[in-house]
């Protein structure tokens, strides 16, 4: 074993997870677990703790990954997180706790994210869960969202024995978690709900279909239904678009519609009936997360899809482990790139999109170099769907 080096994880070939819905990630399984746990330094001072965003405590639940404590290592990480084996899945680890880890200094860091999906896997299909508080304070909060941060919230405070109910507005719970990723990135059936009903294990009721302000104001909350204090985690609100001529065209979407249908809806799913316009050229606009969760569904719908962004390929600011899937499945990356107009035909249906090549200046007030346009270096994309993913 090469200890400079993280264990290999198990994934789905390209050209076949291209063509499906499937998780692309298989994760670890117990031995390949054991032998990435050795990696960890096990450093007095773990500075992977400080690059985690609820302080968990990394070395010691890798510590007992190592001993093969799975048990051990589930409610280490469940002392500090609800979400393990979404957060496991989703969290731009290498912006964080692995890029922080000693062991990268003179080799690739220790996968501390595919280490806790796998111990919050391991304690799902051993049907293990979190340890419940032992007794409550008689104090109600109430928390609006049903999302990561409400389930979070909601999570950490039924284990300092609050009573607490969610007020989710849609039908379902989970926020981003259904609505937003996409069933090859974080299963729904297993992942997501097993997650939702560990909070519930600790006592949270979750009520959905309520809209506050209209099914039930914050003042009757507090004053007629008794609680102290309340939680808005209530989502990153509305979708951005671009101001550009064209963009009320037919065929033209923001991320969270065109997501939402994929995702919540199941328009995927041949067996619902959601409407969903797949494109057979797409253009998804955008270079973070979002744009490559639109971009991979809109490929397995059958389109060809390329990625428009403005800056170079480096300063993309999705995960990398996301672009790089996106460019194995053969998503084309069209950097250094603007949209200046979406063109329409006769009938109102996108025909294509009129874009500037750009070239990187100075840096701007967020310490990365600015777009400019280069002159004279307009072209015509072909597309006749386009998906704007911006600022999220």
């Amino acid at each position: 074993m090469d200890v400079l080096k993280k264990v290999p994880v198990k994934e789905q070939n390209p050209k076949v997870r291209a063509t499906n819905f499937d998780e692309v990630c298989y994760g670890y399984n117990f031995d390949e677990a054991k032998q990435e746990a050795s990696r960890c330094l096990q450093c007095k001072n773990p500075k992977c703790v400080a690059g985690c965003p609820v302080s968990i405590n990394i070395p010691g639940f890798i510590k007992e990954i190592g001993n093969g404590n799975m048990e051990a290592a589930f409610q280490e990480i469940s002392k500090y997180s609800a979400l393990p084996a979404v957060c496991g899945r989703v969290c731009p680890q290498e912006t964080q706790c692995e890029q922080r880890c000693i062991r990268g200094i003179k080799g690739e860091p220790v996968s501390i994210g595919k280490l806790e999906r796998f111990a919050a896997d391991w304690a799902r299909e051993n049907k293990i869960e979190p340890k419940k508080p032992h007794a409550t304070n008689g104090r109600k909060v109430a928390v609006i969202g049903a999302g990561p941060s409400g389930l979070t919230c909601a999570g950490d405070l039924a284990k300092l024995g609050y009573e607490v109910t969610i007020f989710e507005a849609l039908h379902e719970p989970g926020g981003v978690l259904v609505y937003g990723i996409p069933e090859f990135r974080l299963p729904k059936n297993t992942v997501v709900k097993a997650e939702i009903e560990n909070v519930k294990a600790l006592g949270v009721k979750i009520e959905t279909n309520v809209i506050i302000g209209k099914s039930i104001t914050i003042d009757e909350l507090i004053e007629e239904e008794g609680f102290e204090a309340v939680f808005i985690g209530s989502g990153a609100g509305l979708p951005k678009f671009m101001g550009i001529p064209g963009e009320n065209a037919n065929g033209v979407f923001s991320a969270n519609e065109y997501l939402t249908r994929s995702n919540l809806m199941k328009a995927f799913d041949d067996s619902y009936d959601t409407p969903i316009i797949a494109g057979r050229k797409v253009a998804v606009v955008g270079g973070g997360n979002v744009a490559m969760d639109a971009a991979r569904t809109a490929l397995r719908l059958g389109a060809d899809v390329t990625i428009v962004y403005r800056r170079s390929e480096a300063e993309l600011p999705a995960r990398a482990e996301e672009v790089h899937h996106a460019k194995e499945e053969g998503i084309k990356l069209q950097t250094l790139t603007n949209p200046k107009e979406i063109l329409v035909n006769e009938n109102g249906w996108v025909c294509g999109m009129r874009c500037v090549k750009m070239e990187l200046g100075e840096p701007d007030e967020t310490g990365r170099k600015k777009p400019i346009e280069k002159k004279g270096s307009e072209f015509v994309l072909e597309a006749d769907t386009v998906i704007m993913a911006l600022g999220t």
